[in-house]
Formats: C-alpha cells, sequence, structure tokens
C-alpha cells in the first residue's frame, strides 16, 4: 500500500475532542447524549445507550464465538434497518474492518467484492441470503450472520413484521448456509458483556469502500478511522451552525452502505441527531406515509429522489414548517430541480461534492450562502489544485480537474499499488477525473465528469463492466455503453450492440445483464448498429458515440 501521511492525521483544530477512531465518535454520543434517539427504522427506535450496548454485545460475540482477529475484513449487507449501525459499530469496536456491501448485488457481484476484500465473515440480510449460497465456498468467508427485518423489535412486532415480509411480500427465499447463526441469538448470548479492549489507533483501516474509481473494475478504497473521522469534523465545522438544531429529525433515504450515507449519519450522531433510515426509499408512497408521521427537520438526498417526491401530490401535503437543512450529494444537482423542490417545501437545498475515495466530502455550500449551480468551496484542511492534460495549474477562471489533498483522501485502493499510484499525483494529490472551475471567491463548479464514467441516481457506472457481460453474449460480437441524460435518475445507461443474429432483441440484452448486473447498471436502451467507431488502433471511440447522439436529439 502506497502510505500517504494524511490518512493517519486528524487536524487537531477542529477536534477539540481529541476524537482518534470511529469507536470514540460513538463514546462521545453516548457520553453526551444517552438517552436521545440515534436510529429508527420501520418503527423501531435505538437511543444512544442501547446502540452501545448492542454494539459492545456484537463485538464480544465476534471476539468470542469466531476466528476473527483485529484487522480482518467482515463484510456487511444489509438494508437501511436499525441493525446495520449496531454491527457496524461491533465490527468496529473489535478492531475489525468493515466492508460495506450493497444489498442490490448479484451473486457474481458479490463474489468479486468478498474474494478482493478476503472478507472471513458476512452479516447478511435473510432476504439476501440465498445469493450468498452461490458463491459463499468460492470465498474465504466461514463466518455467517443473519438477521431478519423485526429482529430487535418487541416479540409481538418482530413475529408480525418478520411473517409479513417472509409470507406476504415473499421477500425470503429459501437458502442454506451451514453454520450460519441468528443476529438474534449472537446478541443474546453477549447482552450485557463487555467487548474486549483492543486498541485502535488513526491509522488503522475501518472500511474498505468498493468503487470503480476513475476508471475500471470495482476496487476497494482504503478509508481510516482518521480519514472518516476528520471528514466527519470538516463536514462538523461547514454545517454545523449556531442556534439551527438541524441535526434534529434527519430523514435518511440513502442506504448506508454508500459513504455519503455512511459518513452523513455519524455526522448526525455527533450533533445528537436522530436518523430516521428509510429502507426502501423507491417505495414513493410508503417513503412519504413514513415522512408524514415525523416533523422532519432535515432531508439528506439527492437529484433523484428530490424529483421523484415533488412529483408527488401526498408529498406536497407534508407539513415542512420544521424543516432546515437540505442536503444534496452523489449526483449533480439540477438548478431547476432545487427551485421546485423550495417551491414545495420552502427549504433551500445545500450541495456538496465528494467521492468514495475523499470519505466523501471534498468541498460544500456554506448553508447560509448557498450559490445554486456550483458544488461550494473546499473544506478545511483542503488543498486542491486544478490541472490541464500536462499537468500543469491552470490560470484563473480555466477549466480542469480537479486533484484534492487532504486528512480525508483515502490511503489508496486495496491490494492495487500500481492502480493507486496513477490515481495521485507525485505531489500526492488525488486525480478526481472531474473537470471544474473554481470562482474568484473559491466556489467550485463542475463542467464535466470523467470522461467515461456514467451516474446513475448517484451510483457510478462504468461502461467496461457492463461491455464485459454484453459480450459474453453469444450472439453479440462487440458493444459499446455511454451514458445519456435522464430527468428522473441523472443519467441512464444505454448499449450500442454489433450482433450477428439480426432477431436478437433489445429485451434479450437487457435480459441477459439483469441475470448479472445489479439494476440500475442494466442498460435502458438499446441500440443494433453494423459497427462501432474506432480509432487507429481499434479503440471504441465512445465520444463519437455521444456526440452522435446529442446530434440526432437535436435535430
Amino acid at each position: 500500500m502506497v502510505h500517504l501521511p494524511n490518512a493517519d492525521v486528524i487536524p487537531t483544530d477542529i477536534n477539540k475532542d481529541g476524537l482518534k477512531t470511529l469507536p470514540d465518535v460513538l463514546k462521545y454520543c453516548v457520553d453526551r447524549f444517552p438517552s436521545r434517539p440515534a436510529y429508527t427504522s420501520l418503527g423501531r427506535t435505538i437511543d444512544f445507550t442501547e446502540l452501545d450496548k448492542l454494539s459492545a454485545a456484537f463485538a464480544a460475540y465476534l471476539q468470542n464465538e469466531t476466528d476473527l482477529s483485529p484487522g480482518d475484513r467482515v463484510a456487511v449487507q444489509l438494508p437501511n434497518i436499525v441493525q446495520y449501525p449496531v454491527v457496524l459499530y461491533g465490527i468496529l469496536r473489535a478492531g475489525m474492518v468493515a466492508v460495506n456491501t450493497n444489498p442490490l448485488y448479484t451473486p457474481s457481484e458479490m463474489l468479486h467484492q468478498f474474494k478482493d476484500s478476503g472478507a472471513k465473515a458476512l452479516i447478511i440480510h435473510k432476504s439476501m441470503a440465498h445469493k450468498a449460497e452461490e458463491i459463499i465456498k468460492k470465498t474465504d468467508i466461514k463466518s455467517v450472520v443473519v438477521t431478519q427485518v423485526g429482529d430487535l423489535h418487541n416479540i409481538v412486532k418482530r413475529t408480525v413484521i418478520n411473517s409479513v415480509v417472509k409470507y406476504v411480500k415473499k421477500m425470503e427465499p429459501g437458502y442454506n448456509l451451514p453454520g450460519s447463526v441468528s443476529l438474534r441469538s449472537a446478541l443474546g448470548k453477549y447482552a450485557g458483556k463487555a467487548a474486549n479492549k483492543v486498541e485502535v489507533i488513526p491509522g488503522d483501516v475501518a472500511v474498505l469502500q468498493y468503487t470503480g474509481g476513475t476508471t475500471g473494475v470495482s476496487k476497494g478504497a482504503v478509508l481510516t478511522h482518521a480519514n472518516i473521522v476528520a471528514n466527519i469534523l470538516q463536514c462538523k465545522e461547514r454545517l454545523d451552525l449556531p442556534n439551527i438544531n438541524w441535526a434534529e429529525t434527519v430523514i435518511s433515504p440513502l442506504p448506508l452502505y454508500h459513504i455519503y450515507a455512511f459518513t452523513v449519519s455519524q455526522l448526525v450522531s455527533m450533533l445528537g441527531g436522530h436518523s430516521v433510515l428509510i429502507p426502501n426509499p423507491r417505495d414513493i408512497p410508503g417513503f412519504v406515509k413514513e415522512m408524514s408521521r415525523w416533523k422532519m427537520t432535515t432531508f439528506v438526498g439527492l437529484n433523484t429522489l428530490f424529483v421523484a417526491l415533488c412529483n408527488d401530490e401526498k408529498f406536497k401535503e407534508l407539513d415542512f414548517s420544521n424543516l432546515r437543512f437540505t442536503a444534496s450529494g452523489g449526483m449533480a444537482l439540477f438548478p431547476s430541480t432545487a427551485t421546485v423542490w423550495k417551491q414545495v417545501t420552502g427549504c433551500e437545498i445545500v450541495e456538496g461534492y465528494g467521492l468514495t475515495e475523499t470519505s466523501p466530502a471534498i468541498s460544500f455550500n456554506f448553508p447560509n450562502k448557498t450559490r445554486l449551480g456550483t458544488i461550494g468551496a473546499k473544506l478545511t484542511h483542503t488543498d486542491i489544485r486544478i490541472i490541464d492534460s500536462e499537468g500543469k495549474d491552470v490560470g484563473e477562471g480555466l477549466s480542469g480537474e480537479l486533484c484534492v489533498k487532504g486528512p480525508q483522501v483515502m490511503r489508496g485502493y486495496w491490494q492495487r499499488e500500481a492502480e493507486t499510484k496513477k490515481s495521485f499525483t507525485e505531489d500526492g494529490y488525488f486525480l478526481t477525473g472531474d473537470i471544474v472551475k473554481q470562482d474568484p471567491d473559491g466556489y467550485l463548479r463542475i463542467v464535466d465528469r470523467a470522461k467515461d464514467m456514467i451516474v446513475v441516481s448517484g451510483f457510478n457506472v462504468f461502461p467496461n463492466e457492463v461491455e464485459d457481460v454484453i459480450s459474453t453474449h453469444p450472439e453479440v460480437i462487440e458493444s459499446a455503453v455511454i451514458g445519456l441524460t435522464s430527468k428522473k435518475n441523472g443519467e441512464m445507461v444505454k448499449a450500442f450492440v454489433v450482433t450477428k443474429n439480426e432477431n436478437l432483441t433489445s429485451e434479450d440484452i437487457q435480459q441477459w445483464c439483469s441475470d448479472k448486473l445489479t439494476r440500475y447498471k442494466v442498460p435502458k436502451l438499446v441500440e443494433f448498429v453494423p459497427e462501432l467507431p474506432k480509432s487507429n488502433v481499434g479503440k471504441v471511440l465512445r465520444r463519437k458515440l455521444r456526440d452522435n447522439q446529442e446530434n440526432t436529439n437535436a435535430a
């Protein structure tokens, strides 16, 4: 691993409480806000004291009932339920490393991540356990803990919720994972018991957060405790306004396995706030119904959600009188979306920008000085360069690639020395791949993203991955994938396919992809073409495909 000193350092001027690790963040919250609600999901609320006790019990389970040691990787594949923070903090308190895993992953995507990370244990929701069954023997995973949605509810509600999920919604296919244990039994066995004290230091790895980076196959960004704690404190310094308790009741629909929600969740906790977790924000009626139960002070979202909600009549009827803060990240915020959101809710959207590799926040608008169309100004202790194609700093007002250095920048990509080296400048700045301009007063504007990456509802889709899947179809000769603008999702995936079978249909390609890729990566549009545009050396010219598409739309 290329060693970057910033990954070990938390700036002292924003760290007045001497926090060193994420377990320190939990202790900070327990000491100051013991009885305040911390997380709620599906009617179950846990306060900070209960989170402390339950996570200690899970840490003790890992230490006493498995062969795991500090530094071992534990995959977590859960939706937004209260079990998530419990197992996360249990893993970290045991000195282990959390590997956040998308619950929507297909078995082949799970296999890649589990093998690449070297995960030795898996915490998984019961509805996904059948996927793990398909691939677990090909991994190093020896310990599996399974949980159901209602596992932390009282016996009556637990029975009702779990029965509805299993028998009415039929969301829990059968599976066979010999030796797996239930989370309830693991917590029950060690209830009230303290975990063994493990010395964790700021430079220890806290999370492997998987991303495609700026190019290529999914790889693990190595985020240390210092990286994440520093970013929490950087965001706190920017967003914690005097006399405005915006974190009181935070609607949190974005998945906690995503670095944006992951870090914001810890920030909310540090402010003594309450995160109302939404397991399925795609169910807009159910989502709106849950919001109607709360006097929300904050909404954490992205462009896709803002659009969907503002088009829902029931959402417009909600009480927004307590809404003080709306945060946007994960994908570009359209100015038209921000305008409509303010018309509906009366609240401005405050946009920030970041990457998985930067824990994630690099910049954020000032809540009282929001400038629409910008991603705000860089956070404290964040240095940036804007460079041209030759690596030289551009002049004032000119666009170039954004490069960043700071305590939130990852240590590197897990077991990928060469790719890590290519991702940094010689003087240690991370190359974001995003093209920006800077206003005279420091506000940043994104001009363009990394040339080929597609962002669907805040999630990165890399053309190579989709093309690789399409190319395995027996009737396909070759393919190319690009992103097109989508009012609903920011962008959507379009595939151009050269086939040897004139009867092959778009539906055939989409079905082929859906069996192997998460839903948001499956092409929404498929166009069959006689050939793909290529350079003299045979490289497919995706830019020409995009340009042709724009010309067609213009015509």
